[in-house]
């Protein structure tokens, strides 16, 4: 049997679902609160003997919905209407009840066979924690309703986005990424005192670290991959590096097929954009077989190498030759340790830019090129 879908948040007078979705119909009505406090409005009548959901299951996580089912005492369930399922995000659980008491609660949905499915980007987020609690209630001849208690809370979090949520997110950055560039080396730019470290104490070898949470909220990468940022990008009047970088006055240079070649896959690892007018693609290079590449293919979508909008690797004559896309700031994450004998580090004479870092740096969730339809 199909399951229905719970698809209405109720506290968003602007909800794009505004019709009767099939098998579940949605109504925005005025409930009391976790301890049973009514508004004076609240159209609920004095509570009757109604069971009391318990043991709730949640299931079928994704970054936007999940199924939720719980047990019920038989007696009286025949009487039970409607469901209110009151969801929280968990760093609002200091207050479990509302701030406000005509506050209503989040989701109502008439009794439909369980588990059903809670989906909706407008109030789920992915990766994100969340606190539900569920009510059973009988409405009235004369539109009151009869409610039980509220069950116990129970929490849960929210997931990644999927391969199917990145490929769209993908496709967006196609649009816009415009004519291809070649180039030939990779660079990282840090401070002298993290080269210094680097011969030191990891014998001449730069080693991978987890990635910092940059980016789309939803990404799979962040947080859990662990790599070594590159840029690739060139000033098109002289088709080298920038002379100016936010990360440091020193550069770490590489041939481009020594991190990029036939022994790698390359993977689409995110979009995003920080309230400026120019965008970024964060690439995943990992050598083939490496525990990089097979974090990668559980979760990314993978690109031919040869031909993609935003990174190639080609031959001619017998020779690599590399591209990168004009109009978006590629980023790329190398799964792999890179040793420094294998480049040159020298000082650039440009400026650093602190303005430019992308260190942590948040998404914006309102813009239209890089946001999908999902969770931010």
């Amino acid at each position: 049997m199909e399951v229905p879908r719970l698809d209405h948040a109720l506290n968003s007078p602007t909800s794009p679902c505004e019709e009767v979705i099939k098998n579940l119909s949605l109504e925005a009505i005025q409930l009391c609160d976790r301890d049973g406090n009514k508004s004076q409005d609240s159209g609920i009548a004095e509570m009757e003997e109604l069971p009391v959901p318990h043991n709730i299951k949640i299931s079928n996580i994704t970054c936007d919905s999940f199924k939720i089912s719980w047990e019920m005492d038989s007696k009286s369930k025949d009487r039970i209407t409607h469901y209110f399922i009151d969801l929280n995000k968990k760093e609002n659980k200091n207050s479990n009840k509302f701030k406000h008491k005509d506050v209503p609660t989040k989701l109502v949905a008439k009794a439909v066979p369980l588990p059903m499915t809670v989906r909706g980007h407008w109030f789920l987020s992915p990766r994100t924690e969340y606190t539900v609690a569920v009510q059973t209630a009988s409405k009235q001849v004369d539109g009151d309703y009869v409610v039980s208690e509220w069950s116990e809370i129970i929490e849960f979090c929210t997931a990644d986005y999927s391969k199917v949520h990145l490929t769209q997110l993908l496709e967006k950055a196609e649009v816009i990424a415009g004519r291809m560039l070649k180039f030939s080396v990779f660079y990282r730019n840090q401070h002298k005192e993290y080269f210094d470290y680097i011969r030191e104490h990891h014998g001449n070898a730069m080693q991978p670290s987890v990635k910092d949470n940059s980016g789309s909220h939803g990404s799979p990468i962040s947080g859990k991959l662990e790599g070594i940022f590159f840029s690739c990008s060139t000033e098109f009047n002289t088709g080298k590096p920038p002379q100016d970088s936010p990360y440091g006055r020193y550069r770490f240079e590489i041939a481009a097929e020594k991190l990029f070649n036939p022994n790698t896959n390359l993977y689409f690892g995110d979009f995003y954009c920080m309230y400026t007018a120019y965008h970024y693609v964060i690439l995943v290079i990992a050598p083939v077989g490496s525990p990089g590449d097979e974090f990668c293919k559980q979760r990314l979508p993978q690109l031919n190498s040869k031909d993609n909008k935003f990174l190639t690797c080609t031959e001619e004559d017998g020779v690599l030759v590399y591209h990168h896309a004009q109009d978006v700031i590629i980023e790329v994450i190398y799964t792999d340790p890179v040793d420094l004998s294998l480049g040159t580090v020298a000082e650039i004479t440009g400026h650093q830019l602190m303005s430019l870092s992308t260190a942590n740096a948040k998404k914006d969730p309102s813009c239209k090129t890089c946001n999908i339809s999902v969770g931010r």
